[in-house]
């Protein structure tokens, strides 16, 4: 068992929908503003007693049950998510716990919008050398991490979760072919939230609003996400010794129809071939890539042997690309 499948997938997105219509309100935007600029129609809200490990939990037990899978098998659990229930300790044993998950290890990881990448890469390592199966979730409830007043925020961000179970397959070259993870902190403060950190800790905080997101320049974050995002796939589908035309589905981070537009335009790749669900889940940052895997999955119908190109970039900067073979 030398290769790595994805015997699982799983998803989760609260029940509560809002539409475009109440933040155009809220931010006086002419009615179609957000559409017209992001392709979001609506996105989901958690509900006001709904944590952040609640979200994870649903999408990790349907992506177990999916599999099949004993859930004393699961050595691991990967949580990438910017918004654990508590700043300590990490969310991911709690969640492990309540997957019922005896012998899985659990950490946390905080990759921003690229934190599926880094944890599909490095649960694809594990399974190959300790050959037990990993489950990977990404999470995220950014609707409370939302400056009301701020545009460019409100009209993105949205909670969700995705998961995928990864175990050992008799298929060699099953799994992770090729993968590009990047950084970039020169363009570190593009994204950020001010306070409640070591640099400027709650204590030393007068204002709430320090504590919810800020996002200081969105062309430039546009722009250099659009550049990290294009040149990551392009080295890990290099490194897998691919061409853009044998991607048979292209999984981008959703953070706005056009800058997916234009990644997939940069790489050749046909919009057939792009999976989306941006228009009606938004962007849930590192939560994106496995919901729209796991939602589009009979839709798409994956087949072993189909290459699955994903690829993020977001705060930090952080990101990278995976070339994955079904």
């Amino acid at each position: 068992m030398s290769g790595v499948a994805i015997a699982g997938l799983g998803h989760y997105v609260p029940q509560r929908i809002v539409p475009n219509s109440e933040i155009e309100a809220r931010l006086g935007l002419a009615p179609g503003w957000i559409k017209r600029r992001t392709g979001i129609e609506t996105r989901h809200y958690a509900a006001d007693g709904e944590a952040l490990s609640d979200l994870a939990t649903n999408a990790g037990e349907m992506a177990i049950e999916a599999s099949g899978m004993r859930r004393d098998d699961i050595a691991l659990l990967l949580l990438a998510t910017s918004t654990p229930d508590h700043l300590l300790p990490p969310t991911a044993p709690l969640v492990a716990n309540r997957l019922q998950l005896p012998r899985a290890g659990g950490i946390d990881m905080a990759g921003a919008c690229g934190g599926f990448i880094y944890a599909l890469t490095l649960a694809d390592g594990f399974v190959r050398t300790h050959g037990a199966p990993v489950l990977v979730i990404a999470a995220n409830i950014l609707s409370r991490r939302i400056n009301p007043a701020d545009r460019a925020s409100s009209v993105l961000f949205a909670d969700a979760a995705g998961a995928a179970l990864l175990a050992p397959s008799a298929r060699a070259n099953a799994g992770v072919i090729g993968a590009h993870l990047a950084a970039n902190g020169a363009h570190y403060g593009l994204i950020n939230i001010p306070g409640g950190g070591s640099r400027r800790p709650f204590a030393t905080l007068s204002d709430p609003a320090d504590t919810l997101m800020v996002i200081s320049n969105g062309q430039a974050v546009y722009a250099e996400a659009v550049a990290m995002m294009t040149s990551a796939a392009l080295a890990a589908l290099g490194k897998a010794g691919m061409a853009s035309g044998e991607v048979a589905h292209f999984v981008p981070h959703q953070a706005n129809a056009r800058m997916m537009k234009t990644v997939a335009h940069q790489l050749a790749i046909a919009e057939d071939r792009v999976c989306a669900t941006v228009a009606s889940c938004g962007n849930s940052s590192a939560a994106t890539i496995p919901l729209t895997l796991s939602a589009l999955s009979e839709k798409r119908d994956y087949r072993a042997g189909d290459i699955v190109l994903m690829t993020a970039a977001g705060a930090g900067l952080t990101g990278g690309a995976v070339a994955f073979r079904y």
